[in-house]
């Protein structure tokens, strides 16, 4: 029997990861959104681009110290895959990944002409352990609980494992030697992304999953992507952290589909994970809406654990 004894949810924007003065150089959307703070001006300033990525890399060091110090026998994370496995012609609405191991690749150099900026990664090895019994375990609990999940034990030799999952290398733990679960979850493309519910119910029968391994006593949980982008909606990302705080199911199961789009739908990854974290409480460590452009183009990070 496996217990869930740590969550953590976080960004995986390359925002992250650029020089501060290279955040305008991300790309831009004209779209607006309802919600322009009034002090636009002052936060598109170059100080406060500083000041954000300060922020941001204080709280990716205070997840990394913390997943590497917590004892666990395997890693299950939440995460979202933009046709890095899967196409249209294929696009399941949630996957589990259970071959052997998983390639890690660099990331791709930019096009030529480009103005794309460098993303500062850590190095990381080309193949890390895969918790392939486990994720077997988990496609069979999840079966028998009546979901109908597809399963693959093959990545594309091209790609690799998806950025939603290469993130816990890149950034988190390089070193990492724990065996992970890859759950992709189709938070982008319509028309079978999972509803909030649904996502929530697929944490708790992950959980259930994992209370009858009996190849670990000790699980972390992840959550990768969001919060809103390209368009940032804050009153949107405080209700999901609002409801993620106090554990209000119904709110969670309620939030608007319709603004559930493009990368804010990865806000599903932590519906996900509250559902896998049972009774455990919340740190938000930081929230950090990291406009970049007119008229609202950035993304809203933010970093939490339960344990």
């Amino acid at each position: 029997m496996a217990n869930v004894v740590l969550g953590i949810g976080h960004s995986h924007t390359p925002q992250i990861s650029v020089d501060p003065e290279e955040w305008p150089n991300l790309g831009k959307t004209e779209q607006p959104s309802p919600h322009i703070p009034a002090n636009l001006d002052d936060q598109l300033q170059l100080e406060c681009f500083r000041e954000k990525h300060a922020r941001v890399q204080g709280a990716i060091k205070q997840l990394s110290q913390l997943i590497q110090s917590t004892p666990v026998d395997a890693i299950v994370i939440f995460g979202d895959d933009q046709h890095e496995q899967f196409n249209d012609d294929n696009m399941p609405s949630v996957a589990i990944y259970h071959g052997e191991s998983v390639e890690v690749h660099p990331r791709r150099a930019r096009p030529p002409g480009s103005n794309f900026p460098t993303i500062h990664l850590e190095q990381t090895a080309s193949e890390y352990p895969n918790a392939a019994g486990l994720a077997t375990h988990l496609i069979n609990s999840l079966t028998e609980q009546e979901f109908d999940v597809t399963r693959t034990n093959h990545l594309k030799a091209e790609r690799g494992i998806g950025h939603a999952f290469s993130f816990l290398y890149q950034r988190l733990w390089p070193a990492c030697d724990v065996p992970i679960v890859p759950i992709m979850v189709n938070t982008y493309y319509p028309p079978n992304q999972p509803t909030p519910k649904r996502c929530h119910d697929l944490g708790k029968a992950v959980r259930a999953g994992l209370e009858s391994w009996s190849g670990g006593q000790r699980v972390a949980v992840l959550a990768s992507g969001g919060l809103s982008h390209i368009v940032i909606d804050e009153p949107l990302d405080q209700q999901v952290l609002d409801a993620l705080k106090a554990k209000d199911t119904k709110a969670l199961h309620g939030l608007p589909r319709e603004l559930l789009k493009g990368g804010t739908s990865e806000i599903l990854n932590w519906v996900a994970l509250d559902g896998a974290v049972g009774s455990l409480p919340m740190t938000l460590i930081d929230y950090i809406p990291g406009y970049r452009s007119r008229p609202s183009t950035g993304c809203a990070m933010a970093f939490a654990y339960w344990n």
